[in-house]
C-alpha cells in the first residue's frame, strides 16, 4: 500500500512537468557577441525581480539560442552570464497571450569603464566556469539560524542525506574547505554541520586534485569532488557563533556550543557538546582509531608510484590486546552518554599555510541485545541464542598538524603529524544456549567479562618537492615514522555445560576465570622517492622507489585465577616479536593530452616477515617464522575528462596481501571455549586482480547527472577461516588459503530536475555478487551472495517556506550454500522515509522526521516493522532574529529498537537492542553574529 502511494505521488509530480495551461509561456532569445557569433554554453536565468530569486536556469545551444519552455506567465528578471563578456539584465513581461520571443541579445566586450557596472550585475544566483558551478548563497533562502547542510539541501545539483552524507553533480563529495583552508581536518560534515547558512557567501563546487598531485605537481588523473564555502566579508573579520541547550523527560539533556573567528590569514574555531540522547561524536573510524588500526587511512603518507601492490601494515590489528566488547551504539542502538570538545586553526599566506586541530570525545554506553544465530553443517543445523549486555565506556584524543611551505617557485616541503590516544572500559555479560534440530540443548555457557585498554598511535610524514627547469621534470622524496602502541588489562570469567541427553545433568562442565595482561609495540619507518621526466610532448616517465621497515612485539600473559590466588598459564600465554621489511621498485609510462590520461606501469616488491614465538618473553622458542616473496605487480589506468562535463575511468590493478603475523602464529588460543582460534605458518599471500570502471556525466544546464560504476575482484590464495565443528558444537577456526573468491558490484545513480530549482527526482540502484569459499569440516563450502536495491528520491524546495524530501530504498539479498542448499537464505530490508520543513504564521516552522523500516527473514520466521516519527515545532524570537525556541517529539510511536539482519558463510542471524525511545525535548539556541571586527582607515 505505501509502495502504492509513493508512486503515485511521483507520477503526480513528474507528470505536473508537462502540463500546460492559459497562465504558462515559452521565452526564446539568441545569444552573440558583438559580431554577431552565437555564444554557447552561456549562462541564462530567470529571476524573480523582487530579491533576485533563482527561478529556472538554462544554457544555450550550439546555436546560441535559449528557451525556457512552459513557464509562469509572469515578471522576470532575465540574466545572460558568459566568461569575459559584460553580463545583460533586463526586466520581461510576457503578453498575456502567446509566446514571448526577445529576438537577438548581444554581449558586450568587457573594459575597465564598464567595470562598475559588471560588479553589479554579476551577483547571479549560479554562475558556470568550465567544471565549477559557484552558487549566490543569499539567493537560496533557508530559515533563520540553519546550518551550511540546511543551505546545500536547497541548492541545484547537491544533495545531503539525513546523516549528513553529501553528494554533488552526482558524485560523494570527499573534501569541505572554508575559504579554501582545511576545517577540522578532512572530514565534510565538520563544516557543513557547525557552520551557519548566514556566514557563507557563495557556495563553489569543482573537482579538486588529489593530495599528491597538489604536492608533487604531476596530473595523476584523480579528482575528488570538493566544496569550498566561502565566507561573507562580515564573518572573514569577525566573531560568529552558536548556542544551544535542551532538556525534557526521561531526564534526558542536550547542549551544543560553536564559535567562529575569522579573518584574511585566520581561522580559528571552536565546538562542543554534551548529550544523553544518544547523538555521539563517536564514528566507527573514531573506534578504528582508537584501535589503532587506521593510521594508514589518514591520508598524505607519502607513498609515491601508482596504486596497487602490497598494502602496508602499520598494525597488526591484534583483537587479543584491544578487545572490547561487541556493538558500537549509535542513535538506535542502546543508551549512551557523549562528549565531545574541538578546536581547529588555519593559517596561510602566500608561501605558508598551516592547520592544526584537537578533538576529544567520549561515549559512555548500555546495550542490551539478544540474538538467534542459525548455524548449518553438511547435513542438518543448529542454533545459538544469546542475551548479553554491554558497559562500554571510551575516550579519544586525536591531534593532527599540517605544515605546507613554498620556499620557492622550485621547492616545497609539507611536514604532518596525526596524533591519537584512546583508552576504553568494557563490562561484557552473556548468556548463550546452543540447540540442535531436535530441539535438545547442546550448550549453556555464561560470561562475565572485564576490559580496560589504552592505546598511542602517532604518525610523522615529511615530504619535499623539487621542480626543475625543464617543465615537467621533478623529484620528489618523502620519509615517515610510525608507532602504535597499547596495553591492556582483563578479565574472562566463564561457565560452560555440555550436555548429551535432555533433562539430565550435564556431561561436563567447564570453569574459566583468567586475569590477562597484553603489551603490543609497533613501530614503523617509511621513506619514498619519486623521478618524473617529460618524454616528448605529452609522455611522462615516472620512476619511484617505496621502503618500510616495521618491528613489533606483543606480550601476553595468562594467569588462572583461583581461591589460592593466580597461576600463569604457560598454554595459552605468549610472546612473539615481527620484523616487516617491505620494498618496491617501479616504473611507469603516462600519457597526458586534452583531458586524457593514460598510465601503464610495473612494479617488483618484496616482502620478508621474520617472527619468532614463544610462551614468555625469554622462554625457549616454540616456532619461527622466515619467509620472503617478490613478485611483479602491474597497473594500467585510463582517465578522461571529455567536454561537456563528462568523465570516464577504468582501472586495473593487482594487490599483494601478506598474512599478518597473528594469523601465521602456531599457537592454539582457546581462551574462549567454545570458539577456539588456531594460526597457520604455511599461508601464502592472498593475490587480488581488480577491475573497476565508472562512468559520469553532468550536464550543467540542466543539472541532471548520471554516475554508473562497476569493479570487479578476483581472489586468489584468499585466507579464510576453515571450521572444524565438533560433537559438542565447539568451533575451531584456522586460517587457510583457497582459490575462486569472486566479488562484483555495481552501482547506478541519476538524477534531474522536474522543475527547476524547486523539485528534484533521484534515482539510484545497484546489484552485487559475491563467492566465497570456506572449508566446513573439511568439506569446501561455496557462499554466494546476490543482492539487488533501488530507491528513489525527491527533494521539493520552496524557497524557506517548504522543504520535502520523501525517499525510499528497497534491498533484496539472496545467500546460497552448496553444501547445504535447504539452508538457503533471503533477507528483505525496506526503508520509507520523508523529511520535511515547513514555515507557518509569525515565523513558525513546523519540522517532520519519519522512517519507516521492515526488516525480513522469512527461513527464520522473522518479519520486524519499524515507524519512527520526530517531530518538532520552534519560533524563530529576539531581536534580529538572534534565537530559536523548539519543542521536540522524538518517537512519537514509541517503537524505537536496533534491528539487526543478515547472512553469512554457514550462518544466518538476527538480533534486537533495546535502545532509546519516545521522549519530549524543550530547547534554546542563540545566535551569536554581528560581532565584526572594526576596520580603520585613513
Amino acid at each position: 500500500m505505501r509502495a502504492s502511494l509513493l508512486v503515485i505521488l511521483l507520477f503526480c509530480l513528474i507528470s505536473y512537468r508537462g502540463y500546460a495551461q492559459s497562465g504558462r509561456v515559452s521565452i526564446k532569445a539568441v545569444v552573440t557577441d558583438t559580431s554577431s557569433n552565437a555564444l554557447s554554453s552561456a549562462s541564462v536565468m530567470l529571476l524573480a525581480p523582487t530579491d533576485s530569486a533563482l527561478i529556472t536556469f538554462g544554457r544555450t545551444d550550439n546555436n546560441g539560442i535559449i528557451e525556457f519552455k512552459n513557464v509562469k506567465r509572469q515578471k522576470y528578471l532575465f540574466k545572460i552570464m558568459f566568461m569575459g563578456l559584460l553580463p545583460y539584465q533586463a526586466l520581461i513581461s510576457p503578453e498575456p497571450d502567446g509566446d514571448m520571443n526577445l529576438g537577438n541579445i548581444q554581449l558586450k566586450e568587457l573594459n575597465k569603464d564598464l567595470m562598475e557596472v559588471v560588479i553589479k550585475a554579476a551577483r547571479a544566483p549560479l554562475s558556470i566556469r568550465g567544471d565549477t558551478v559557484e552558487y549566490n548563497a543569499s539567493s537560496f533562502k533557508v530559515p533563520v539560524g540553519s546550518t551550511v547542510e540546511d543551505l546545500l539541501r536547497r541548492l541545484p545539483g547537491m544533495e545531503v542525506d539525513q546523516e549528513g552524507n553529501i553528494k554533488a553533480q552526482g558524485q560523494e563529495v570527499r573534501r569541505v574547505t572554508v575559504d579554501g583552508k582545511r576545517f577540522f581536518g578532512d572530514d565534510p560534515k565538520a563544516a557543513t554541520k557547525n557552520l551557519p547558512a548566514e556566514a557563507i557567501s557563495k557556495v563553489q563546487v569543482f573537482d579538486g586534485k588529489s593530495e599528491q598531485a597538489k604536492i608533487t605537481g604531476i596530473n595523476d588523473g584523480q579528482r575528488e569532488k570538493t566544496v569550498n564555502l566561502e565566507l561573507k566579508e562580515s564573518h572573514k573579520k569577525g566573531s560568529f557563533g552558536k548556542l544551544s541547550a535542551s532538556g525534557g523527560t526521561k531526564e534526558r539533556v542536550a547542549g551544543k556550543a560553536s564559535y567562529n573567528r575569522f579573518n584574511d590569514k585566520n581561522q580559528f574555531a571552536l565546538i562542543g557538546y554534551g548529550n544523553n540522547v544518544n547523538e555521539s561524536g563517536l564514528s566507527w573510524g573514531d573506534y578504528q582509531d582508537f584501535r589503532g588500526s587506521r593510521s594508514n587511512d589518514w591520508g598524505e603518507d607519502g607513498d609515491f608510484g601508482f596504486r596497487g601492490g602490497m598494502m602496508y601494515i602499520y598494525s597488526e590489528n591484534n583483537e587479543e590486546s584491544l578487545t572490547i566488547g561487541p556493538g558500537m551504539g549509535g542513535s538506535n542502538r542502546g543508551f549512551s552518554k557523549n562528549y565531545g570538545l574541538g578546536a581547529n586553526y588555519n593559517f596561510e599566506d602566500k608561501k605558508t599555510s598551516f592547520n592544526t586541530s584537537y578533538f576529544y570525545n567520549q561515549s559512555d554506553l548500555n546495550l542490551n541485545t539478544s540474538s538467534l544465530r542459525r548455524n548449518f553443517l553438511n547435513t542438518g543445523s543448529f542454533e545459538n541464542s544469546d542475551q548479553n549486555s554491554t558497559n562500554r565506556f571510551t575516550g579519544n584524543h586525536r591531534g593532527t598538524l599540517r605544515y605546507e611551505n613554498k620556499i620557492d617557485s622550485s621547492n616545497t616541503f609539507v611536514f604532518l603529524t596525526n596524533l591519537r590516544i584512546g583508552n576504553g572500559t568494557t563490562l561484557y555479560n552473556s548468556d548463550q544456549q546452543f540447540t540442535r534440530e531436535n530441539n535438545l540443548v547442546s550448550n549453556i555457557s555464561s560470561a562475565d567479562n572485564w576490559n580496560d585498554a589504552h592505546s598511542f598511535t602517532m604518525a610523522n610524514t615529511a615530504i619535499y618537492s623539487h621542480k626543475f627547469k625543464k617543465k615537467g621534470r621533478l623529484f620528489s622524496a618523502s620519509a615517515g615514522f610510525y608507532t602504535n602502541n597499547s596495553e591492556a588489562d582483563s578479565r574472562q570469567k566463564s561457565i560452560n555445560e555440555f550436555y548429551s541427553l535432555p533433562d539430565s545433568p550435564p556431561d561436563s562442565i567447564l570453569n574459566l576465570n583468567q586475569h590477562n595482561g597484553t603489551s603490543n609495540r609497533n613501530n614503523q619507518i617509511r621513506s619514498s622517492a619519486q623521478y618524473v621526466e617529460p618524454v616528448g610532448k605529452n609522455f611522462s616517465w615516472e620512476t619511484f622507489v617505496n621502503f618500510s621497515y616495521k618491528d613489533g612485539s606483543v606480550d601476553r600473559i595468562v594467569n588462572d585465577v583461583s581461591d589460592t590466588g593466580e597461576t600463569r598459564n604457560n598454554f595459552l600465554s605468549r610472546y612473539y616479536t615481527n620484523d616487516i621489511t617491505y620494498g618496491r621498485l617501479g616504473s611507469s609510462l603516462r600519457y597526458s593530452n586534452k583531458g586524457l590520461n593514460i598510465l601503464g606501469g610495473l612494479a617488483v616488491q618484496d616482502l620478508t616477515i621474520k617472527g619468532r614465538f614463544s610462551h614468555e618473553k625469554d622462554g625457549a622458542e616454540v616456532a619461527r617464522v622466515n619467509r620472503s616473496t617478490t613478485s611483479l605487480v602491474p597497473a594500467f589506468t585510463v582517465m578522461y575528462s571529455m567536454k561537456n562535463n563528462k568523465y570516464f575511468n577504468f582501472e586495473y590493478r593487482k594487490t599483494i596481501n601478506e598474512p599478518s603475523v597473528t594469523q601465521l602464529q602456531p599457537i592454539i588460543d582457546n581462551s574462549n571455549p567454545l570458539f577456539i582460534t588456531q594460526g597457520n605458518p604455511d599461508l601464502r599471500p592472498t593475490i587480488n586482480n581488480s577491475i573497476s570502471t565508472s562512468f559520469n556525466m553532468f550536464n550543467p544546464g540542466t543539472f541532471s547527472s548520471l554516475y554508473i560504476h562497476m569493479s570487479y575482484n578476483m581472489i586468489n590464495q584468499q585466507i579464510v577461516q576453515s571450521q572444524v565443528i565438533d560433537e559438542n558444537l565447539v568451533t575451531t577456526y584456522k586460517p587457510i588459503n583457497v582459490d575462486d573468491g569472486k566479488t562484483l558490484n555495481t552501482y547506478l545513480g541519476y538524477s534531474f530536475p522536474v522543475i527547476k530549482t524547486k523539485l528534484n527526482l533521484g534515482l539510484n540502484g545497484g546489484f552485487n555478487y559475491a563467492s566465497n569459499p570456506t572449508p566446513i569440516n573439511g568439506v569446501l563450502n561455496n557462499t554466494t551472495t546476490s543482492s539487488f536495491n533501488f530507491g528513489p528520491r525527491l527533494d521539493l524546495t520552496l524557497g524557506d517556506r517548504l522543504s520535502f524530501n520523501p525517499s525510499a530504498s528497497w534491498s533484496i539479498s539472496d545467500t546460497e550454500y552448496s553444501i547445504n542448499s535447504s539452508q538457503n537464505q533471503k533477507v528483505l530490508n525496506t526503508r520509507y522515509s520523508v523529511y520535511m520543513t515547513a514555515k507557518t504564521v509569525m515565523d513558525i516552522f513546523v519540522n517532520g522526521n519519519f522512517n519507516y523500516t521492515i526488516y525480513e527473514n522469512k527461513s527464520m520466521d522473522f518479519n520486524q516493522k519499524i515507524p519512527i516519527l520526530n517531530l518538532s515545532v520552534y519560533k524563530i524570537i529576539l531581536k534580529s532574529k538572534k534565537a530559536e525556541i523548539r519543542l521536540s517529539a522524538m518517537d512519537v510511536f514509541n517503537k524505537n529498537q536496533g534491528i539487526s539482519v543478515f547472512a553469512s558463510q554457514n550462518f544466518s542471524q538476527t538480533s534486537r537492542t533495546n535502545t532509546l525511545a519516545r521522549y519530549y525535548m524543550l530547547s534554546f539556541t542563540y545566535n551569536m553574529r554581528g560581532m565584526t571586527a572594526s576596520v580603520r582607515r585613513r
